[in-house]
């Protein structure tokens, strides 16, 4: 079966959007677990949170993920950006464990002139600061288009942080396809390779979620500048092949297209339409 969803908005609380999710024909989604710009997070609702619980369980809802805030940079120079990226990692990661199992995806960040060890070390150090071994949630780390001083744009560099955290049986990676293909790896003429490549430097089985983002400027472009399914560099043949790969097609996809819900819906209908498995 598969599990496909898109991003959704979080501001009426949990079971708002499971309800969503199902009325657009989804069975998972995305979220932000506070203001994508950064800010405190809204109070946990127990009673929301249990009736979401129960209504997942009876409407086959799974694999939810929560996106970190954009603002946040783990990699930073700045003392400050870096504690309230802690602050705030740590603070999401607590709140996810009243949903046991879900995931939470957060972009490495930026070394903004440090230098790429430098920046890879940052990060490491937040990891291994907000990582417990008694956590239910699974970290993602998504991979990157590489503009400016982006780290995560080359699967060795998140390898690198991977392999220096504590518990890294908690950390996977969230591949997203318009960044992959920005950054340099050719998923439309060879995602096999790709794939092939992925495992290699950090094993298939760290591979947790994928990002289905149509290109809107290229290979290579480095531009991370996401278009709907079909409209971009990218193409609809593509994502058919990426959703029935045998290594990918049981992983959650998440659209984050430039889209309100009835695009979402037309594009969920229109992926359900090309999976074979």
């Amino acid at each position: 079966m598969l599990r496909i969803g898109c991003h959704l908005s979080s501001s009426k609380g949990y079971l708002a959007m499971g309800k969503t999710a199902k009325s657009i024909g989804a069975n998972t989604f995305q979220f932000f677990t506070r203001n994508p710009r950064g800010g405190a997070a809204k109070p946990l609702d127990p009673e929301d949170i249990s009736a979401f619980l129960e209504y997942s369980k009876e409407n086959d809802i799974s694999q939810i993920l929560a996106h970190a805030p954009y603002t946040l940079n783990a990699a930073s120079k700045d003392n400050k950006i870096r504690e309230f990226a802690l602050m705030t990692m740590r603070d999401d990661i607590q709140r996810l464990e009243h949903t046991p199992g879900s995931m939470y995806n957060f972009h490495p960040g930026s070394h903004v002139g440090q230098g790429t060890d430098v920046g890879i070390t940052l990060i490491v150090e937040l990891l291994n600061e907000i990582i417990t071994p008694e956590q239910t949630t699974t970290i993602l780390l998504e991979t990157m288009a590489g503009k400016g001083s982006e780290i995560g744009g080359k699967f060795e560099e998140i390898y690198e942080i991977m392999s220096r955290v504590k518990y890294s049986d908690k950390l996977g990676v969230c591949l997203d396809t318009c960044h992959v293909f920005d950054g340099g790896y050719d998923i439309k003429e060879n995602l096999d390779g790709v794939i092939s490549e992925f495992d290699k430097v950090l094993g298939i089985e760290k591979l947790c979620a994928v990002h289905l983002n149509d290109s809107l400027h290229g290979y290579e472009s480095h531009k991370d500048r996401h278009a709907k399914i079909g409209e971009g560099h990218l193409g609809t043949a593509l994502f058919a092949e990426v959703i029935n790969h045998p290594k990918l097609s049981t992983l959650p996809f998440y659209l984050e297209t430039p889209n309100e819900l009835d695009g979402y819906r037309q594009e969920i209908e229109l992926l359900k339409s090309l999976y074979t498995k």
